[in-house]
């Protein structure tokens, strides 16, 4: 039956709804239809979430459904929220993305709900079907590797899309927001530089990340321009773990001629570098100059304090969430790819190479 019920109408049974008008105060397909200026098929094919409507067609009849407080019993209509998928909710990262998010949805009355995402293929097959079951009003994807298919299904869905700080070369035209990975990058070798370090050994994040490959080309380009070429034995590429500092940093640091700093993919690798080099028996910076990036808490709770690249994550956030508002909001804006640049924390652990 596809009558279209609110909270004290009546049920009707009998003829299709969309071949009869309002009966006893009750809106049917046909009437919303009427409203929308639109077939009662089109109608039926929003409230089943189908697919194949054009996006203002459907934002005219989900509002008109949303206004009048109706909906056909086990349809499911958009909720009126933005929905922000994580993979990995680690560290500060995410808990200041989410703030940056909140602090601007909520000012739109609009909810938020967050999803934590594992990278299996099955899971993540799961969790898009999921979402598009719930249809949201917005999507942002934080650090994300969804796949063509994923990519094509949110395409088709007309959800607004966002993806904060890709992890992974977007799939266009997807908009984003990130941070300024080569600036900061570029400021991190230009400090180790100019405290007289040359033997700079490089510990990169895995190679599907795009940003990943934009720090280290950064470096390579900054020593370049200083006349000091990267030497490949000191690059090591590695996920972006405590774990892979600790393993790569030893393979570093044990060589016959080993780096007199270490520039990080991660924080989380600049302190598994620094337990390496406590096990070797240097100490940080007297021995060994260290940077991360990422400007995680963790990097102020260990000694000495680690200086590090900060991404400013809550404003990422919030500039993914206006971004989302002004997609959803129509028409797509002229710029939807965002930069915010990144900034150098010097801490305790960089210092000028041992003598």
């Amino acid at each position: 039956m596809d009558t279209v019920q609110g909270g004290d109408s009546a049920k009707v049974r009998g003829a299709d709804p969309a071949r009869r008008g309002r009966l006893r105060g009750e809106l049917t397909v046909a009437t919303i239809a009427r409203l929308a200026g639109v077939s009662a098929p089109t109608v039926s094919r929003v409230l089943n979430g189908r697919s194949d409507v054009a996006e203002d067609t459907r934002r005219r009849v989900e509002q008109l459904l949303r206004e009048h407080g109706y909906r056909r019993p086990g349809a499911i209509l958009p909720s009126p929220g933005i929905e922000v998928i994580f993979y990995g909710l680690e560290s500060n990262l995410a808990i200041e993305m989410m703030r940056g998010v909140q602090g601007v949805v909520t000012d739109h009355d609009l909810g938020v709900g967050f999803t934590e995402v594992m990278v299996d293929a099955p899971v993540q097959r799961s969790w898009c079907e999921r979402m598009l079951a719930r249809r949201p009003t917005g999507v942002i994807i934080v650090h994300s590797l969804f796949t063509a298919e994923q990519h094509a299904q949110l395409a088709a869905s007309s959800i607004p899309l966002v993806a904060a700080d890709p992890n992974g070369q977007p799939h266009q035209p997807v908009p984003s927001v990130g941070a300024a990975n080569w600036g900061g990058a570029v400021a991190a070798t230009r400090h180790l530089l100019e405290l007289g370090h040359r033997r700079i050994g490089v510990i990169g994040g895995p190679g599907v990340s795009l940003y990943a490959r934009e720090r280290l080309e950064a470096c390579r380009a900054a020593l370049e321009i200083a006349r000091v070429p990267l030497d490949p034995g000191l690059v090591r590429t590695g996920e972006f773990s405590f774990e892979a500092g600790l393993g790569l940093g030893s393979e570093l640091l044990s060589q016959p001629d080993p780096p007199t700093a270490v520039l990080c993919g991660n924080d989380l690798q600049a302190l598994g570098v620094y337990k390496a080099a406590r096990r070797l028996g240097l100490h940080i910076p007297r021995d060994l100059s260290v940077v991360g990036f990422d400007g995680i808490d963790a990097g102020t709770w260990c000694d000495p304090l680690l200086t590090t690249v900060r991404q400013p994550f809550r404003d990422i956030g919030a500039a993914a969430a206006n971004l989302l508002l002004a997609l959803i909001a129509g028409p797509v804006p002229a710029q939807t790819r965002i930069e915010l640049p990144a900034s150098l924390l010097v801490r305790e652990s960089t210092a000028p190479p041992p003598a």
